[in-house]
């Protein structure tokens, strides 16, 4: 056989920089994980503030009825703590796992690369933040108070229907409501990506526009509670994210000369 059925091993010189960029992208990860870390001892250390925080809308919701949160397993406190501390200790460390990203890849970008690129990165964790902050200020007060109606006083020869929820199922709820509408508010930064990256464009998004919006609906009755309110409530936010998103894109292709 011949020397070329083999591929010849990579010399010294082409092998030094996938090894560099490998050494940088661990630095990185490490450097994440780590702030991850930083950010679960914190919120472990406050958990009980953290939970308080959590649970202040259907307090507030309840109006001091005399409910309570229960749990019934002997470690599920103690297990739910651990997982409020991870997921707080995760969106703590939103900003710096952003900046490592960046600090990842601006080096072998141009300057015009670093100057599209940037205000992407700093949209990333404002926009999760801002679905957060809507899930918890506007989504939870009404929610709440929408399931808390279902309850029933007791009468005579009749039983009362009072809610007891469990501390896991109810941090559980709100931990996925909040980084649903996190992530929800992202599609611009991707859709723009996309556009800017050629694999779709204006165009594009406008004659999916109509198949969008079903798409939407659905995943906000996926994401949410099943109530009509928590389900517009992230719907229509994302269909002006949409239209946003469109704008973007044609803002990015006039910007490309395209």
């Amino acid at each position: 056989m011949t020397k070329d059925f083999f591929i010849d091993p990579p010399t010294d010189a082409e092998a030094s920089p996938l090894l560099v960029h490998a050494m940088e992208l661990r630095r990185r990860l490490v450097t994440s994980m780590l702030a991850i870390l930083a950010g679960f001892i914190v919120c472990f250390i406050f958990a009980q503030e953290l939970y308080g925080f959590l649970v202040k809308p259907l307090a507030e919701a309840t109006s001091g009825d005399g409910h309570r949160m229960i749990y019934t397993g002997l470690t599920e406190a103690f297990i739910t703590y651990i997982r409020l501390a991870l997921w707080g200790g995760f969106i703590l460390a939103i900003p710096i796992i952003a900046a490592q990203v960046w600090l990842y890849v601006a080096p072998g970008l141009y300057a015009s690369e670093k100057k599209a690129f940037l205000p992407f990165l700093i949209a990333t964790p404002l926009l999760f933040f801002l679905g957060a902050a809507m899930a918890y200020y506007i989504v939870f007060p009404v929610a709440w108070k929408f399931f808390l109606s279902f309850e029933i006083m007791g009468e005579a020869g009749s039983l009362p229907i009072q809610m007891e929820a469990r501390v896991s199922e109810y941090l559980s709820l709100a931990m996925t409501i909040i980084f649903a509408f996190g992530l929800s508010f992202e599609m611009p930064v991707a859709l723009i990506l996309l556009a800017r990256a050629g694999l779709t464009s204006a165009a594009k998004l406008v004659r999916f526009r109509r198949f969008a919006i079903v798409l939407i609906f659905a995943v906000a009755a996926v994401l949410t509670p099943p109530d009509v309110f928590s389900q517009i409530a992230l719907a229509l936010p994302m269909l002006l994210l949409y239209e946003i998103s469109i704008l973007g894109a044609k803002w990015v292709e006039k910007n490309r000369g395209t």
